[in-house]
């Protein structure tokens, strides 16, 4: 597939080399020369110096070929005006664009990016995207990511196998033997830095992350399960009142008035305007990285930290100290990959990438196949993916201990008329089954076909 990248960020050298590695002709457009001879340097992309928007660059770039578009430059008229003329001059076929302005996506101008007006067919706004996870986050304490599927009715955890984890050293068939009624399946296991997709007969071990797909009523008997049973925060202290941190403290005002919520921002004028648009949350002007300004905020009784600001380091030096001044857990948002391996041994429960949200977001419309949702872990190790199951597929009809799915792939759930079923032996998957699975990265391809449109459906 012919792909072009307007953005050579973080984000589009992300998308790059996600598409680039599974042999797609990707072509990236930046104004940076810097950047561009730095994405061209390290993956088989070419690369445009110039305007994502002007029309010589996108001809240059090929777009009269290309399949699909991705606008993901800083600036939303940019990547709005990139969409634009690559429809009307060159009929490329989807476009989607990075939105950040939450004015261009309210209710009331939900026609302007219809065919007619500006014809963008997929919006990705990174900020409600990021702010949905931290609230999810918040919700389940216990486990490290939480990812929603099937409309909101299956839910994949990654959850640590701490010393007391009373599911150790059991076989993953067992577990089903012992909890016949509990819908949930490991689906992957994350051990010493390698990601695997594990068998039946396979073990967890202390240290482990494990992938676990289950019904959304019974996320919290999951976690309890692998022994994770802390309470949900009521007093939260969130560092950054941005556009991520002001939509969660919303959000936690809107639907859960009772926990108290304080907020510190570093912007005087920032902080002014937030703390007129919120009811109840105590909004405090200072650095999340000042000893005093966190006591002001009461900082050694909080539940929760939870550090949005721009500013990596920020975030991960005020999380830790807001531990070390009694603070029982905190989340972070962390933008560089090399920061996330060390953070466990700094003292982070939990971290986001907002990268990698935003690139699972674009990878749902990238891939071939019925597939309705895609979400990458470790760094793009693997997939969780949601597929629906046509007439045609080969995994419709047969048992699944008939079935012979390739290597690297996991059946967690399977989503029919309402209800979450967990697959075992005798299960059969029929034609509209909203299927939920881990795919290993090598694995990915596999997955497309088997949930691709046949030429004998037509």
């Amino acid at each position: 597939m012919k792909v072009i990248i307007c953005g050579a960020g973080r984000v589009g050298y992300g998308i790059a080399e996600r598409l680039s590695e599974e042999g797609n002709d990707v072509s990236v457009i930046d104004t940076s020369a810097a950047l561009i001879g730095a994405i061209t340097e390290t993956l088989d992309v070419s690369g445009i110096v110039g305007h994502g928007a002007h029309p010589e660059v996108l001809a240059k770039a090929g777009a009269d070929q290309a399949e699909m578009l991705i606008a993901v430059t800083l600036y939303d008229e940019i990547n709005m005006v990139a969409c634009q003329v690559a429809h009307s001059l060159f009929n490329v076929p989807t476009k989607i664009a990075r939105i950040r302005a939450q004015s261009y996506l309210a209710p009331e101008y939900s026609d302007l990016f219809a065919r007619e007006s500006i014809p963008i067919d997929v919006t990705i706004s990174p900020e409600v995207e990021v702010g949905k996870m931290v609230l999810r986050r918040i919700s389940f304490p216990g486990a490290t990511d939480v990812v929603r599927f099937a409309n909101d009715h299956i839910v994949m955890l990654a959850i640590e196998c701490m010393e007391d984890c009373p599911v150790v050293d059991t076989p993953l068939q067992q577990l089903s033997e012992l909890f016949p009624d509990l819908v949930a399946t490991v689906t992957g296991i994350f051990r010493d830095g390698k990601l695997a997709v594990p068998r039946s007969a396979d073990q967890l071990q202390t240290g482990d992350l494990a992938y676990v797909v289950c019904d959304r009523n019974h996320v919290r008997r999951t976690l309890a399960l692998f022994g994770h049973e802390e309470q949900e925060a009521a007093r939260i202290v969130i560092a950054g009142g941005g556009n991520i941190g002001y939509f969660v403290a919303k959000a936690i005002e809107d639907y859960q008035p009772r926990t108290r919520v304080k907020i510190i921002e570093a912007d005087r004028e920032r902080a002014v305007l937030i703390a007129d648009k919120l009811r109840n949350a105590v909004v405090l002007h200072g650095s999340a990285l000042d000893q005093k300004m966190l006591l002001q905020a009461d900082i050694q009784n909080a539940d929760l930290v939870v550090a949005l600001t721009n500013n990596d380091q920020i975030n991960i030096l005020g999380s830790v100290m807001a531990k070390k001044l009694g603070c029982k857990q905190n989340l972070v948002l962390i933008n560089d990959p090399s920061y996330q391996d060390f953070t466990r041994s700094l003292g982070i429960d939990a971290h986001i990438n907002p990268r990698a949200v935003t690139i699972s977001g674009i990878l749902q419309h990238v891939r071939k196949g019925r597939i309705r949702s895609v979400y990458a872990v470790q760094r793009g190790s693997a997939e969780v993916i949601e597929a629906e199951a046509l007439e045609t597929s080969p995994l419709v009809g047969k048992p699944f201990r008939e079935l012979e799915l390739p290597e690297g792939i996991r059946i967690g759930a399977i989503y029919r008329d309402g209800a979450v079923i967990r697959p075992d032996g005798g299960t059969k998957i029929r034609a509209k089954d909203r299927v939920v699975l881990f795919a290993a990265a090598t694995a990915v391809r596999h997955v497309e076909q088997l949930f691709r449109v046949s030429i004998q459906y037509f």
